[in-house]
């Protein structure tokens, strides 16, 4: 499969100190691979995150930035981050530094071998670098998630993946879809392919996400999947 462009979506609210750091390492990770651009999406941040960025688009001429007036999440940042994307494929990263650019080039190839377009790849963050409490919340969440879901995605919520813009923007978008992309690709019929990828540290500032926001808001989400999910079964019985 011919990947002619990525557009790398960057979700960031408060991380001033963490982009120009990553921008110089999605660009060393891609200038060699293939036309790409990187596309900030800062949701309201209370730092100097955007002026960072517009300083650094004076460097970087294939980086772009958009600001939403107020704080609305990581999966709207998601979302206005894919629809302003140029290329038909798109890349997300967190903002936090803890995806390894370098690990872009591993989804791509895995992508390359498939024969169809609609297909997710999602990493699978090796030897989390995280918290005794995110590691639990997040162990607890994608355990029940899986066992009503059945996604067979160990790592749902993991912030780097590669996907067709087009299929995204058709599949139900709502808060919180990020954590459920694997599931919610599946739905639309697309193959969801995993892949072993490096986590880090976080090198300066304060995660988002805690027992509160990942955890029980997760598991409130996952019922409104799971109906979405029994629903488009109906639906298909229902044509044949």
């Amino acid at each position: 499969m011919l990947i002619d462009g990525l557009s790398v979506v960057i979700p960031v609210f408060n991380e001033q100190d963490n982009v120009q750091t990553l921008i110089e390492e999605v660009k060393q990770a891609l200038d060699e691979s293939l036309p790409y651009e990187i596309l900030f999406v800062d949701d309201a941040s209370l730092d100097g995150t955007a002026t960072n960025i517009l300083l650094l688009t004076r460097n970087f001429s294939n980086l772009r930035l958009i600001r939403h007036r107020r704080n609305l999440g990581q999966s709207a940042a998601v979302v206005t981050g894919v629809r302003h994307a140029k290329y038909a494929w798109v890349a997300t990263l967190d903002g936090d530094g803890q995806n390894d650019p370098k690990d872009l080039v591993i989804l791509l190839n895995a992508i390359k071998a498939q024969s169809s377009l609609e297909v997710l790849c999602i990493g699978q963050r090796q030897q989390r670098r995280d918290t005794w409490l995110r590691k639990f919340s997040s162990r607890i969440a994608n355990q029940v998630r899986q066992s009503i879901l059945k996604d067979a995605c160990p790592d749902s919520a993991c912030g780097i993946k590669i996907f067709p813009r087009n299929l995204f923007l058709t599949l139900p978008l709502f808060k919180n879809c990020h954590r459920f992309m694997p599931a919610l690709f599946t739905r639309a019929g697309a193959t969801v392919i995993q892949v072993p990828v490096t986590h880090r540290e976080r090198r300066t500032g304060i995660s988002k996400y805690g027992v509160h926001n990942r955890l029980w808001v997760g598991i409130v989400d996952l019922f409104g999947v799971s109906w979405l999910m029994r629903r488009f079964i109906e639906c298909e019985k229902q044509d044949v």
